[in-house]
């Protein structure tokens, strides 16, 4: 990973115009700020999913039409705040099912675990930690049929192009009439969303800063955090917000890990995320292109969010 993340950031230094991707984000600070972000009353988003997996937990359940016992797996599953309703409610009524977490993080899914083995003792979890490109490939093998969970939006990360080479990846290692409950965030009113990624508070803007800090201390840099700032703006025609760092002067950046000093000029802008709102039409096609039928769509009350539960053909 860290021989990754070096060719990485010296890629995206170094490109006309700068970017660095936004799986980096999630180190164990990185994902810590990010509770915080979740926990703004702005950021919608949240409180928006928990109430489809808590008002709507046994009609998800229903739709699954599994019999017998089955695997819930959560690809990047966080602290699992949102996913605790839905399985508390299979615990309370008895369903067996094997819960699979999935995080980078190795400090978020400890938490996780030490969580739900207080809330949930009866729970049967088998959490992992790692890319679940790699562990997401075991499922195949597994006797029992598997619910996927991607949730919170986080397709909305991924360029078309690579939202549909990881949809067809996640298909790849699904068993036929395997399932896959997948979240995204609706296009709505535009002052909503900006509040949400512009936040008032400065908490996404250290969440951004973070991923300089991540690179000072493991690829040896010199990036002084007070010379950048932080910008996002949404396009409400094509659904997208773009996050930047932004430098705020003329200034060279040494990083030592990769014999390489960075040059930044005034104003110059890092591409750190891409943040993209989708129509239910749109979901729609994404499970027609990737061999998905989209049997259910999941909305929140405000109709700001849906988990979308879609079935390998």
């Amino acid at each position: 990973m860290a021989n990754t993340f070096a060719q990485d950031v010296l890629n995206g230094l170094t490109a006309k115009q700068k970017y660095l991707s936004s799986k980096y984000f999630y180190d164990d600070n990185g994902s810590r700020i990010f509770q915080e972000i979740m926990n703004m009353p702005e950021y919608y988003l949240t409180d928006a999913e928990f109430e489809i997996l808590s008002m709507q937990s046994k009609k998800i359940i229903d739709a699954l039409q599994f019999s017998g016992t089955f695997n819930i797996v959560e690809l990047g599953a966080g602290d699992g705040f949102k996913t605790f309703k839905l399985l508390e409610y299979l615990v309370n009524n008895k369903i067996s099912f094997n819960y699979v977490p999935i995080d980078i993080s190795k400090e978020a899914i400890d938490i996780l675990t030490a969580r739900l083995k207080e809330r949930l003792p009866s729970i049967n979890i088998k959490p992992k930690v790692g890319d679940y490109f790699e562990l997401l490939k075991v499922n195949k093998q597994s006797k029992y049929p598997s619910l996927l969970l991607f949730l919170g939006g986080n397709i909305g990360n991924y360029k078309e192009d690579k939202a549909l080479r990881l949809l067809e990846l996640f298909n790849e290692n699904m068993k036929k009439g395997d399932k896959l409950l997948i979240g995204f965030d609706l296009k709505k009113n535009p002052v909503t969303i900006h509040n949400a990624y512009y936040d008032k508070h400065g908490i996404t803007k250290r969440f951004n800063l973070n991923l300089l800090l991540r690179i000072n201390r493991e690829l040896e840099a010199d990036f002084k955090i007070d010379d950048f700032d932080f910008y996002c703006h949404y396009n409400p025609i094509t659904g997208e917000v773009k996050s930047y760092i932004v430098s705020l002067k003329k200034q060279h950046v040494k990083i030592k890990a990769l014999n390489k000093t960075i040059d930044f000029d005034y104003n110059e802008l890092i591409w750190t995320e891409l943040s993209k709102k989708y129509a239910i039409d749109d979901i729609r096609s994404l499970a027609e292109r990737t061999n998905f039928s989209n049997n259910t769509n999941f909305l929140d009350c405000k109709h700001y969010f849906t988990d979308s539960l879609w079935k390998k053909i």
